[in-house]
């Protein structure tokens, strides 16, 4: 297994959509362990393919609560996630992206999803989610369809953020000179 760069906004690689995958080979698999050992490294709860330069409908969460079930990691890898039913309540969680270090905003999702996607066996699955593991799915699959967190928020916040990061970019490029 590798850890993969994660592409930092502002990127325009941030904003393209992913491709479909026809099915979970070898290839597509090592891929998905890869993209987990990122998010931990990271750490993070949560990653999609386009993060890491990889344009394949593909992404990985894990929310375990370090102080449930000892910690255990409970992740899921998924390839080609699609939002088949939402429920009526929303939810509002103060969301961050390992694309947009250290900077956080409030979003409104729909507090209870059920996807449907491909496991790492290639097989169909369905999981109702709710709470954080749903609002972290919502997040990712955003991700495969060019959709970032900060694109949820007034344009004032989004301004502020990407302003942020495109100074913080700026200055390590200079250091690196």
């Amino acid at each position: 297994m590798a850890l993969l760069p994660i592409i930092v906004a502002p990127d325009p690689r941030l904003k393209i959509r992913a491709e479909p995958v026809e099915q979970v080979d070898d290839e597509l698999r090592l891929i998905l362990d890869d993209m987990l050992e990122t998010m931990y490294e990271a750490p993070g709860i949560g990653l999609a393919g386009p993060q890491v330069g990889v344009l394949k409908r593909l992404i990985v969460v894990d929310v375990r609560d370090d102080g449930e079930e000892d910690g255990k990691a409970n992740p899921y890898r998924m390839a080609n996630p699609e939002i088949i039913d939402v429920s009526e309540e929303d939810r509002v969680h103060d969301e961050g992206c390992l694309s947009f270090p250290d900077q956080y905003a409030e979003v409104e999702r729909p507090d209870a999803i059920c996807v449907r996607y491909l496991d790492e066996q290639n097989v169909s699955r369905e999981l109702r989610a709710d709470g954080l593991l749903a609002t972290c799915i919502q997040h990712e699959i955003d991700h495969l369809d060019g959709i970032l967190f900060v694109d949820h928020i007034t344009a004032l916040k989004r301004k502020m953020i990407l302003r942020k990061l495109t100074k913080i970019k700026k200055q390590a490029e200079r250091e690196l000179a």
